[in-house]
């Protein structure tokens, strides 16, 4: 398996997107096929998640994912710092991350991907990964994504922080399946199996 970087561009990757579009569907298929040629991963979800149930933020045993407005203004720009600071100095690194992608903007060989899905799929998808009803869902998205979106906005400005302009690859999970999707984004980077 080789990667050809020459003819890419691309030396990092970000995964970004609205709750439930797929990003961590697509963050695990990288980690399979590019983490044995050295690549390394960081999910803000995942540290954000670890330390939230470490400072007592957020209960451990709930299932359901947790807006940003349970971390401080502090926090959440300590974090879009540090994954800045990564896709600027370091290489073949893979970060999934709600504004990874909008936050790589003018950083060169950094392949921004965004993800977007239909809102019933997503819907669906909370359903499933939650184990809550459709109502439940509904609302959860509604609410955790307004809140995001006025924090977000607050901090960094009046965006539309997944406006396909700050992307280089759009990718429908809707139309397209988690397999599909993880092709579609390593023959961007140039992965081919030899």
């Amino acid at each position: 398996m080789t990667i050809s970087f020459s003819s890419s561009g691309f030396r990092n990757i970000t995964i970004s997107g609205k709750v439930a579009v797929g990003s961590t569907t697509l963050f695990n298929g990288l980690r399979e096929k590019l983490s044995p040629l050295g690549w390394q991963f960081f999910s803000g979800g995942e540290f954000t998640r670890e330390y939230a149930v470490k400072n007592n933020l957020f209960p451990k045993e709930s299932r359901k994912h947790h807006a940003a407005t349970v971390y401080s203004d502090e926090f959440d720009r300590e974090v879009d710092t540090l994954i800045r600071k990564k896709l600027e100095e370091e290489s073949h690194l893979v970060i999934e991350s709600d504004l990874a992608g909008f936050n790589a903007q003018n950083i060169p060989s950094v392949l921004k991907i965004l993800l977007v899905c239909d809102d019933a799929l997503r819907i669906d998808r909370l359903v499933n990964r939650d184990n809550i009803t459709i109502e439940e869902a509904k609302k959860h998205l509604k609410i955790r994504e307004e809140e995001n979106t006025k924090k977000w906005q607050r901090l960094y400005g009046r965006y539309d922080f997944w406006d396909p302009k700050f992307y280089d690859l759009i990718i429908d999970t809707y139309k397209h399946s988690p397999i599909e999707t993880l092709n579609l984004v390593l023959d961007k980077i140039g992965y081919s199996q030899r």
